[in-house]
């Protein structure tokens, strides 16, 4: 059986396209920024030496990693308003997708400030570093340089994941793809054109991450140099 492919109809729409990845973004960026804060605070959280804020960032991560992220979606739209909170589809769908990628943040900084080796933290106080200092320069940073791929990939994934989010009537890439081939009745070609589109923003967010972790983790690495080299 042939198939004739014929992807003007859906080239047309090219316009809802282009709103549909500019959502995608805009569901993407926030969360992942937000999301690794929040994963971050709870990595330290659950290395805390308090029992209860421990116990309780650990069975938050341990919820949120065993259960679907549609369901995270719906009980966010659901649930809140059934609480009588009416939020936007847009809003619901920002804090699960934070909720969702922070519990996974949180586990890969976890295991990069575990990395960290027991001396370094003693060196560090030796030299009369105080608390929040040794957390920022001997914990944190280094943490994030060594599980910083990781992250990279999970922020891609969270980016790719925004597509369930269809399914509360957000108009991202893949709502504007069922919507597209509901009005011109060429889902395969819809389809197509919204894979290639998610493989694009995929190469274009890691390329962005790239870079980042370049100008951000060189530079550390050269002043450090510079340091040693004046010393």
């Amino acid at each position: 059986m042939g198939y004739d492919f014929d992807f003007a109809s859906v080239l047309a729409a090219w316009p809802q396209f282009l709103e549909g990845a500019w959502l995608t973004i805009q569901l993407s960026f926030p969360a992942t920024v937000i999301g690794f804060v929040m994963g971050t605070l709870c990595a330290i959280g659950r290395r805390s030496r308090v029992r209860w804020l421990s116990r309780a960032c650990g069975a938050y991560v341990e919820v949120i990693r065993n259960t679907p992220l549609l369901v995270q979606v719906f009980l966010v739209f659901f649930g809140l308003a059934t609480l009588g909170w009416k939020v936007p589809a847009f809003t619901a769908a920002l804090l699960a997708l934070v909720i969702n990628v922070a519990a996974y943040s949180c586990e890969i900084m976890r295991a990069g400030m575990d990395s960290i080796h027991r001396g370094q933290l003693e060196a560090a106080e030796c030299l009369g570093l105080t608390r929040r200092q040794i957390y920022w320069h001997v914990v944190l940073r280094p943490a994030m340089e060594k599980v910083y791929p990781a992250l990279t990939s999970q922020f891609v994934l969270l980016m790719l994941a925004t597509s369930i989010t269809s399914q509360i009537s957000v108009e991202e890439l893949t709502a504007v793809a069922a919507r597209v081939q509901s009005e011109t009745f060429r889902p395969f070609e819809a389809y197509i054109l919204v894979a290639i589109a998610y493989l694009g923003l995929s190469l274009l967010m890691r390329l962005g991450l790239w870079l980042f972790g370049l100008m951000v983790f060189t530079r550390k690495r050269r002043l450090a140099a510079s340091g040693g080299a004046r010393a």
